[in-house]
C-alpha cells in the first residue's frame, strides 16, 4: 500500500491478524497452512499476483510469499486503496465481534473476503483519511524493544537472588547428598532439597519479587538463566549436580577444538566459591574455573 511500485517479500512466522492473534476457522488444514493462505489472501486483496516459495533454511517456518506484479493498472490505484481500507476495517470489526460474542460467533468465512454486512460500511472519517491512517488505533511495537528476559538486570541483584535461593535449597530439610570419589577419598556433597517455584518465591522479599514481576518469566527465567547453579524441572527448583550431567554427543575433533580454545574457562565456578562443600567435580573436569589462576 506504500506505492504502486512497491514489491514485497514475506516470511510468515507467528500467527497474527491485523488486530491480535489469528483465529483458526478451518480444521481440515494445519494452522500453518491456513495462516499462509490468509497472508496470501491479504496480498491478493492488495492487488498482487502472490507467489509462494520454500526457502532452504533450517526452520519449520520456511514458506515465503512474494508480491512482484500488480493485478490492476495504476489508474485504478485509488479504487483498490479503498478496497484495502474496507478489508482492514472488516477484519477488525470481525475480531471485535468475535471477542464480544465468544465461541458461538460464526461469521461467514471469518471475513475471508472483502465482506460486507449491514452497518459494516467504512466510516466517513476512515474513508477520508485512508491515505494517512491505514488503520486507526493500530499501535506498532516500539523501535527499540525493552529487554525483559532478566538479562538486563544488574549483576549484583542477580547474584544476590542466586545466592539466596541456593542457600534456601541447601538448608532445606531433609538434605540430599551424593557420594563422590576425589583423590581416593570418599566425600559427601550436599545437593540440598528441591522446592517448587511458589515455595521459593515465598521466601524472597517483596521488593525482589516486584522487580522480577516486570520481567517475562520472572523468577523462573532468572533461575534458568543461571543454569550453572540451578535446574528447573516441572516447576521445581534443584541444585544442579554436575556429576550427573551427561556428556554431550560431540566428535573427538570438536572436543579437541573446544579444549584448545582460548575462551575455555572464562567464568568462575559458582560452587567452588559459594557451596559449603565446594565443587562436586575436580578442577580438570569442571567446565568452570576453580580460582582466578584457572581462568583463560
Amino acid at each position: 500500500r506504500s506505492s504502486y511500485s512497491c514489491c514485497y517479500f514475506l516470511l510468515p512466522c507467528c500467527f497474527f491478524d491485523f488486530h491480535g492473534k489469528y483465529s483458526r476457522r478451518q480444521s481440515k488444514k494445519t494452522q500453518y497452512r491456513e495462516y499462509l493462505d490468509f497472508v496470501a489472501q491479504v496480498g491478493f486483496v492488495c492487488g498482487f499476483h502472490v507467489e509462494e516459495d520454500c526457502l532452504r533454511i533450517p526452520s519449520t517456518k520456511r514458506v515465503s510469499l512474494i508480491g512482484k506484479n500488480r493485478t490492476y493498472p495504476p489508474t485504478e490505484y485509488a479504487l483498490i486503496d479503498k478496497q484495502i481500507t474496507q478489508f482492514i476495517h472488516n477484519r477488525r470489526t470481525c475480531a471485535v465481534v468475535t471477542c464480544d460474542r465468544g465461541v458461538g460467533f460464526k461469521h461467514k468465512d471469518h471475513c475471508d473476503g472483502v465482506c460486507k454486512e449491514p452497518g459494516s460500511e467504512l466510516p466517513e472519517d476512515e474513508t477520508e483519511t485512508s491515505g494517512t491512517a491505514w488503520m486507526p488505533g493500530f499501535q506498532p511495537r516500539e523501535k527499540v524493544e525493552q529487554i525483559r528476559n532478566c538479562a538486563s538486570l544488574p549483576r549484583e541483584f542477580v547474584d544476590d537472588v542466586v545466592l539466596n535461593v541456593a542457600n534456601l535449597l541447601l538448608n532445606a530439610a531433609p538434605q540430599k547428598s551424593c557420594s563422590n570419589v576425589q583423590g581416593g577419598n570418599m566425600n559427601t556433597w550436599n545437593r540440598g532439597e528441591s522446592l517448587s517455584l511458589k515455595e521459593v518465591a515465598e521466601h524472597l522479599n517483596k521488593e525482589t519479587l516486584k522487580r522480577l514481576k516486570s520481567e517475562y518469566g520472572g523468577l523462573q527465567t532468572l533461575l534458568k538463566n543461571n543454569h550453572q547453579v540451578f535446574e528447573v524441572l516441572n516447576g521445581r527448583v534443584h541444585i544442579r549436580d554436575w556429576t550427573k550431567e551427561k556428556p554431550s554427543s560431540r566428535t573427538k575433533r570438536q572436543v579437541k577444538h573446544r579444549l584448545s580454545a582460548e575462551a575455555f574457562k572464562t567464568r568462575l565456578c559458582w560452587f567452588f566459591i559459594h557451596h559449603p562443600d565446594g565443587c562436586s567435580l575436580p578442577s580438570e573436569s569442571c567446565p568452570y574455573a576453580h580460582g582466578t589462576e584457572d581462568l583463560r
